[in-house]
């Protein structure tokens, strides 16, 4: 903690303004660790028991009340009004076929969800691969202001050196501590991510072909 204190004090504005870079970056990567977290725990769990609950739902209008109630995230209630929706006469979607118009409507759908889903990923990756570089950025001028400093005193010794070096090599080592809870969420988050749109497809193709069934046997 003092030799933290000393740097500060010894330092100047740019290196200050790095080592409050990588905290703002650490407390954002966090945050947005917490958050994913908990909404991706939340989406998995939700979906793993609203599709069910959906296809064992007598009637097309109870099955959406049970999707409002147990989507929370609303996933799956945006693809059952997509298949359900019908478009406007004498526009140029109402021209195209059924299946056509299915496909645009739950394509349009599953993106929106997606985007949710996929919200603060950018940032993570961004963060877990610039979070380095910064540190190292902070050591690099560190060093170089430390040795400015030593060279207008007109002393320089291995002692003299040492310290000012070492205390420097904290940024390289913060920007890395930066990084690494940032790329392991990024990549467990992108596989959670993916499990989600997984479902959430297939849930669309079911309920496209429950729309085109009924469409043909009518």
């Amino acid at each position: 903690m003092q030799g933290l204190a000393q740097f500060w004090s010894g330092s100047d504005g740019l290196a200050r303004t790095v080592a409050l870079l990588l905290l703002a970056m650490s407390v954002t990567a966090w945050v947005l660790i917490c958050w994913k977290g908990w909404l991706l725990r939340r989406a998995t769990a939700d979906i793993a028991r609203a599709v069910p609950a959906f296809w064992d739902a007598a009637t097309l209008a109870d099955g959406r009340d049970r999707l409002q109630a147990i989507d929370r995230e609303g996933l799956l209630l945006p693809l059952l009004d997509a298949a359900a929706a019908q478009p406007t006469r004498g526009t140029l979607e109402s021209t195209g076929l059924l299946e056509s118009q299915l496909t645009r409507r739950l394509r349009d759908a599953l993106h929106r969800g997606l985007a949710h889903l996929q919200f603060g990923q950018v940032l993570l990756a961004s963060i877990g691969s610039t979070a380095p570089f910064v540190g190292l950025f902070g050591t690099v001028w560190g060093i170089y202001h430390a040795l400015g400093g030593m060279v207008a005193a007109g002393s320089i010794s291995i002692d003299q050196v040492a310290g000012p070096i070492g205390e420097s090599l904290v940024m390289t080592a913060a920007g890395i501590a930066v990084a690494v809870p940032a790329v392991l969420a990024y990549n467990v988050f992108g596989l959670w991510v993916s499990a989600c749109e997984a479902e959430l497809e297939g849930y669309a193709h079911d309920l496209r072909q429950m729309v085109l069934d009924q469409a043909a046997g009518s």
